[in-house]
């Protein structure tokens, strides 16, 4: 008997995994800019955490697999809360999210009775649901606008995004809480004084997180760094900044994962980051085996209490009831 050649047994990587366990599990993949290379690209869309949370709300997939931190799965549990969504896992959460919980915020507005708060998305599901209204650090000056000038607010948690806004709205009334995200508040003026002097040609893309985001906008303002050069962007204006650049260098002012996605629109121009330490060690929990096991075993799934979720989803639809909301975080 004639024997056919010898059946090989087809490789498959991770990445096939991935892609094979998703159909199964009818999810879909989602990872934030800031995740691991390998993830963004294995991922079914990549971006910032709202717009992430929109997609989510919007597929027809029944489980989402958030590649993120938590408070980023549990704003997509909070728009979605007829779906599965699961973290790769738990214990990936935000430095500047855990500045403030609930029972600080309560306490907050008791000392500032009939002032209107506004929550940055980068919050706890309990934080938002003790809020009047969310925002992104793209639309955060546009949200604040829309409060009238003579009710106080109570801006929460960033203390450089609430800088940022206060300076641009010019109120006195604006008492910002003083948190921030470890990774942006360790970029410094003086990584922007270094790295402009080593790149005085370079654009500047900086997140309004950023502890450098005041001065790097003094320095424009004292004729030290281009105004048309500038840019105090959420990540995902970085993105579509840099989808109109042409050549040349950009410093960048954010979590070092954000140089994936925009190398990845723009081959022509050398991105740098304004200071290469800027690693989340949160974001960089999620591994490809992580990823396999959310898939494999349903892990870890994140859960908001209804009450919540429907008070923190008031929040957030107010928000979308101002105007555009932005590119997001």
């Amino acid at each position: 008997m004639t024997r056919g050649p010898p059946v090989t047994a087809v490789e498959t990587t991770w990445q096939d995994d991935v892609r094979r366990l998703a159909r199964e599990r009818d999810a879909v993949v989602l990872a934030h800019n800031y995740m691991p290379a390998e993830i963004q690209d294995v991922a079914d869309h990549v971006g910032d955490s709202l717009a992430l949370s929109r997609i989510a709300a919007s597929t027809d997939a029944s489980t989402i697999v958030f590649c993120g931190v938590h408070f980023m799965a549990e704003t997509a549990k909070i728009l979605s809360p007829d779906k599965t969504v699961l973290v790769p896992t738990a214990e990936a959460g935000c430095s500047l999210a855990d500045t403030i919980d609930a029972d600080a915020l309560r306490a907050w507005k008791a000392e500032h009775p009939g002032a209107v708060v506004v929550a940055y998305v980068n919050t706890s599901a309990e934080v938002k649901a003790e809020s009047d209204v969310c925002c992104t650090s793209s639309n955060a000056v546009q949200v604040v606008e829309s409060i009238p000038t003579d009710v106080p607010v109570l801006f929460l948690p960033d203390q450089f995004l609430g800088a940022h806004v206060r300076r641009e709205t010019g109120r006195d009334n604006l008492h910002v809480w003083l948190g921030e995200c470890h990774v942006h508040a360790g970029i410094t003026p003086a990584d922007v004084r270094r790295q402009v002097a080593e790149h005085p040609d370079a654009s500047l893309l900086v997140h309004p997180e950023c502890g450098c985001a005041t001065s790097a906008l003094w320095l424009v303002g004292q004729g030290d760094l281009p105004a048309d050069r500038t840019h105090v962007l959420s990540t995902g204006g970085m993105v579509d900044a840099a989808r109109g650049m042409r050549g040349g260098t950009t410093l960048v002012a954010t979590e070092v994962g954000m140089l994936h996605q925009l190398r990845k629109v723009n081959s022509t121009t050398d991105f740098r980051p304004m200071n290469d330490r800027a690693s989340c060690r949160y974001m960089k929990m999620t591994t490809p085996e992580l990823l396999l096991r959310a898939l494999r075993e349903g892990r870890d799934e994140v859960t908001v209490p209804a009450e919540i979720a429907a008070r923190a989803r008031r929040a957030v639809e107010r928000m979308v009831a101002i105007g555009d909301s932005g590119s997001g975080e």
